[in-house]
């Protein structure tokens, strides 16, 4: 009886899901047999890419394609799911820059579509991924701790900077869903992501552009835009099971959880090991960074260690070498 209970599938829809940590947590669900899964997302040009198909294909899992910034758009959906990963949103400093009314539209709108259906539906429970940027501030204005615990007040320095529009739609996402979850009797969990990296992040994180401006060739010196700042780099392996454990834990209700990697690391050591992996002969010179850019991030995670059995395992510089190699190949 116990074994037949264990096999009935747990239905699992991963709103957004084709994205860089979505397809990481796909492939780990995949791993086991127990789920039943659904990639709902607008698949980008480029997202349904080889890496892509081939997990979907190994796992079985359905696709379903639409703008979900359409409320129309959720009608494909089923009515009724064990776990909801709500990933979808737009992510980027550039994209904050260039396009900060269409962060501010989609990424709102993402939020209150996914809550109206929510409270129509039949959801066991909702997970919500939202970032360290909502703190961005905290540390270097109001000299917060760091490592930073998920009690960290949450703030921004200039409410008019474009930068900043990503961090309000995630504090936003974070009070709605939280209030919604409350109010309808829905469990919800909270995730903070902590500058999570690995093979197909997309092109608009630093990795990727270090690999880029190397890989060009040009540059000699070689600039290091806000060098002695600190960041603490996650594998992606570990980012998607620490947001499995979150979801899955009984006790994570109405919860926030920093998920991340504790080892932080100069944005100077970061450039020259990447510039060590690709061969980069030339020599360094220092450079100002983004306007709004802080001087130290690096998350406390002994919440997530303590209440979920989070414990990371890839050292940053073991998935730089496969991440720098992922993009080398694709420059290539």
């Amino acid at each position: 009886m116990v074994e037949e209970i264990y096999k009935i599938k747990k239905k699992v829809l991963l709103l957004g899901g084709a994205g860089f940590i979505g397809l990481g947590i796909a492939k780990f669900l995949g791993l086991n047999r127990n789920y039943d899964i659904t990639i709902a997302d607008i698949f980008s040009p480029g997202q349904m890419d080889a890496d892509f198909k081939k997990v979907v294909s190994e796992h079985s899992i359905k696709i379903i394609k639409g703008d979900f910034s359409n409320p129309n758009e959720y009608i494909q959906l089923d009515s009724g799911y064990d776990f909801v990963y709500m990933l979808a949103s737009i992510v980027g400093v550039n994209r904050c820059i260039e396009e900060p009314h269409e962060v501010i539209r989609i990424n709102t709108a993402l939020i209150q579509n996914t809550l109206n259906w929510l409270i129509e539906s039949k959801v066991g429970k909702i997970l919500f991924s939202s970032s360290s940027e909502c703190y961005a501030s905290t540390t270097d204005s109001f000299n917060y701790t760091v490592p930073t615990p998920e009690e960290v007040p949450l703030s921004i320095s200039e409410i008019s900077h474009p930068r900043f529009t990503y961090a309000v739609t995630k504090i936003l996402g974070e009070s709605a869903f939280l209030t919604y979850g409350k109010k309808f009797n829905i469990p919800v969990t909270i995730v903070r992501y902590q500058n999570i990296f690995g093979p197909r992040m997309g092109f608009k994180h630093v990795i990727p552009h270090l690999v880029q401006r190397f890989h060009g060739g040009l540059e000699n010196p070689f600039k290091i835009y806000g060098s002695d700042q600190t960041r603490a780099f996650c594998y992606i392996t570990d980012a998607a099971k620490g947001t499995i454990l979150a979801m899955e834990n009984k006790n994570s209700d109405h919860e926030i959880y920093h998920i991340g990697s504790p080892e932080e690391i100069t944005i100077e050591v970061l450039v020259k090991t990447v510039g060590a992996l690709m061969d980069y002969k030339g020599e360094y010179s220092s450079a100002p960074t983004y306007p709004g850019s802080v001087s130290r991030r690096c998350p406390d995670i002994s919440k997530s260690k303590n209440q979920l059995g989070y414990n990371p395992k890839v050292f940053w510089k073991t998935g730089l070498i496969d991440t720098v190699a992922w993009y080398k190949d694709f420059f290539d």
